[in-house]
């Protein structure tokens, strides 16, 4: 999704319509209710900016992010993105705490409203939304600018206190001090709201840090911990009801009749309906409502347009699509010639399944209609989305949908659909039953694994030659996948003449210097719903394109290593990256008996990642011992929310490596929990190593990038050890033999 601009997203919203911001005045006025409060934002120009222009010197009035100081010398930042666990309620205020020169134990955090005038995000144009890895990156320069203002103002206003000049007061972990006068924020914060925001600020050199760059605790650590972060499984609404629906087991199929009365006996349930999506049972509590769809009788389904083709029947259509040319997605040179002079040509074909998101905290949202409209309760990814969809469903306007964000417990880009599917169908509940109670939508673990919105399957069909002297004399690939821009508000600008830019990124504008080389796209139609997964497109040619260049390296007998260095003689940061793993891996040491290696490098969300990873093989089974990581991620904000990301990366990699698919049997999902559908086991995580590369440059995206080099490092590694080459995921390591 990192490959849709700002204009873009105002195309898609133009036509969806677009919530207007709430009043300034009065959210200002809310936030400063605790009484001489200093609130203040960053100031951008009459336009919302671009990413592209996020570096660029800011110019006032539109407030886009708020820092707010309160008399009892606490910081507030207001967060604008959902925390999914990724750390942004950490990262966001150390850049905050580092241009305010505040002490950390003042630090706090509180979600923003959904506003995409005020809490836009800068990397996608006028909307309010998480996903990308863009939090950092699109926040870096405003919060910035929001603490050095906030800053500038407190001087101010204790200088003008104290009767010296401000360039004699200084700050220091939340204490101003000029001469013999000390005092706390708290105690300027009311005489610094009343002072005019100033139109430049001075921002701090890199080495002049001292919060950027350390280990710093997590603010959302302790409320995580002892329960008291608020999710919305969490939410209670006075006579609230809990809704689970019954939808079909095939995608794109409709409810034709059912029979409620055994439901509507169910002690608890109190109303059954019908909704777009299926059959909503709605009952005072969750275990109520889950009998009740169990007691739905004489269910019947329209199946006209139904999916049945089970996975079997779709790869072998993938297969066949893959032997004939399809649209061009990059050319560069003639790779065609390049291979028919080839000295040595390596065939390889890679399979890749359906995966579920599968994060921890199932779908599930609380919608309840107010005097003023309708509020929802919920981890939101894309508020401006929701707002829109939900307005639209309810007949209001979408200032008058209010989202309260939460915590949400994973999402994995699940929680970022164009459709807002599942807070548009608890609103299709709410629309229902005349929103006469607030609903608790509830997916369960098998609604979730079986019901759609996954990472597409993908089908790659590749030829890749050597000259004599070991270079690449061509590439040529077939892709294959369904596409999930198609049919989408993003369609018109998302897919260019017939290329879905996600289904090729990371595989057309390889970093590697190919010149001969050819990638081909074919985006079959399918009705199984799909969505970006952890690292998009990037979750599979990652893998096609790092084990085809490690087999070359090997047929060319070169170090894979040296061989991948040779190709990025022209990029240096990826070079860096490169050597400061091989480095710290040791990575000419021979790896031992029944023990192999693998390494892999890779750029997703601008951000470079090298894994090596250590296995070894006994008794014809294969264990994952060590994962080395190094990466560039330009400035490292808090180096061990970025280890956190890495090392949840390589798990999340190291699952859909080993055990994760979504499998079809007539257009039936076959999985439904994690008996079926296996994420990576406590037992199976290995020792994980990450090494930041120093930099100066501002802050990329760390959520995605520590997952696609997982899984061709690990199947480099499986053919350094054993001579077997496995290719397609998830790995058949039970057929495995040494």
């Amino acid at each position: 999704m990192h490959l849709i601009t700002p204009d873009h997203y105002r195309q898609m919203l133009a036509g969806m319509g677009t919530p207007l911001a709430a009043s300034r005045r009065n959210f200002l006025k809310g936030l400063g209710a605790a009484g001489g409060a200093l609130v203040i934002g960053l100031h951008l120009g009459p336009r919302l900016a671009l990413a592209e222009e996020a570096a660029a010197p800011a110019a006032p009035p539109m407030p886009n992010a708020f820092v707010r100081i309160a008399p009892d010398n606490t910081v507030t930042v207001l967060i604008k993105h959902v925390d999914m666990g990724q750390g942004v309620t950490t990262g966001l205020p150390t850049i905050v705490a580092e241009e305010l020169d505040a002490d950390w134990s003042q630090m706090r955090t509180a979600f923003a409203p959904a506003d995409a005038k005020l809490y836009n995000n800068l990397a996608f144009g006028p909307v309010q939304g998480t996903g990308g890895s863009t939090s950092v990156a699109n926040s870096w320069d405003q919060l910035r600018r929001a603490g050095a203002a906030a800053r500038a103002m407190l001087v101010e206003a204790a200088a003008k206190q104290w009767g010296v000049a401000p360039s004699t007061v200084t700050v220091k972990k939340g204490v101003l001090k000029s001469g013999s006068h000390s005092g706390i924020f708290g105690e300027f914060a009311e005489a610094a709201a009343r002072l005019p925001v100033p139109a430049e600020v001075t921002l701090k050199q890199p080495k002049d840090f001292t919060l950027i760059g350390t280990r710093l605790p997590r603010l959302d650590s302790t409320v995580k911990t002892d329960g008291t972060a608020t999710y919305a499984l969490d939410m209670r609404r006075p006579g609230m009801l809990t809704a689970v629906v019954r939808r079909p087991d095939r995608f794109g199929a409709t409810v034709k009749s059912f029979d409620a009365a055994a439901a509507k006996k169910v002690p608890g349930v109190v109303e059954v309906v019908a909704v777009p999506s299926g059959v909503a049972v709605l009952a005072t509590n969750t275990w109520a409502a889950i009998q009740g769809r169990e007691a739905l009788a004489s269910l019947e389904w329209d199946e006209a347009k139904a999916e049945k083709r089970g996975t079997a029947e779709l790869f072998d259509e993938y297969r066949k699509l893959a032997a004939s040319p399809g649209l061009p997605a990059a050319r560069r040179g003639d790779a065609a010639k390049g291979l028919a002079g080839a000295a040595k040509a390596i065939e390889a074909e890679f399979a890749f399944p359906y995966l579920a998101h599968a994060p921890m905290e199932p779908l599930n949202c609380v919608i309840e209609k107010t005097g003023e409209g309708v509020t929802i309760w919920t981890g939101s990814q894309f508020q401006t989305i929701e707002q829109a969809v939900t307005a639209g469903i309810l007949g209001v306007k979408p200032e008058q949908v209010k989202i309260e964000s939460l915590y949400a417990g994973g999402s994995f880009g699940r929680r970022a659909t164009v459709t807002a599917d599942y807070v548009a169908e608890a609103a299709t509940i709410l629309k229902a039953i005349d929103g006469r109670a607030p609903v608790h939508l509830i997916w369960t673990r098998e609604d979730d694994i079986k019901g759609g919105y996954y990472r597409p399957m993908f089908y790659h069909k590749v030829r890749a030659g050597l000259t004599a002297d070991g270079r690449i004399a061509g590439w040529e690939q077939q892709i294959v996948g369904q596409s999930f821009m198609a049919g989408t508000p993003f369609e018109a600008f998302a897919i260019k003449e017939g290329v879905d830019g996600t289904s090729v990124e990371g595989a057309s504008d390889t970093n590697y210097d190919i010149g001969n080389f050819a990638v081909d796209l074919h985006s079959p139609k399918v009705a199984v719903p799909t969505l970006w997964w952890r690292s998009v497109g990037h979750t599979h040619t990652a893998h096609v394109v790092e084990v085809m260049i490690d087999e070359l390296a090997r047929a060319a007998d070169r170090d894979p290593v040296e061989f991948r260095l040779e190709l990025l003689k022209d990029k240096p940061r990826h070079a860096a990256v490169l050597k400061l793993l091989a480095e710290k891996a040791s990575w000419g040491a021979k790896a031992g008996p029944g023990k192999g290696r693998g390494v892999a490098l890779h750029e997703s969300f601008n951000t470079v990642v090298g894994s090596v990873i250590d296995i070894s093989v006994v008794d014809s089974k294969i264990k994952v011992e060590r994962v080395v990581c190094a990466v560039d991620c330009g400035i490292a904000i808090n180096p061990d929310v970025i280890a956190a990301q890495i090392e949840g990366g390589v798990g999340f990699g190291l699952g859909a490596a080993l055990h994760d698919e979504i499998t079809l049997e007539d257009g039936v999902v076959e999985q439904a929990n994690f008996d079926t559908y296996v994420p990576l086991r406590m037992s199976e995580m290995p020792k994980v190593e990450v090494h930041i590369l120093p930099s100066a440059n501002a802050p990329t995206g760390i959520g995605e990038p520590g997952v696609p080099g997982v899984a061709p490092a690990l199947s480099n590694a499986i053919f350094d050890a054993t001579g077997q080459r496995l290719r397609s995921l998830p790995f058949r390591l039970e057929d495995f033999k040494a």
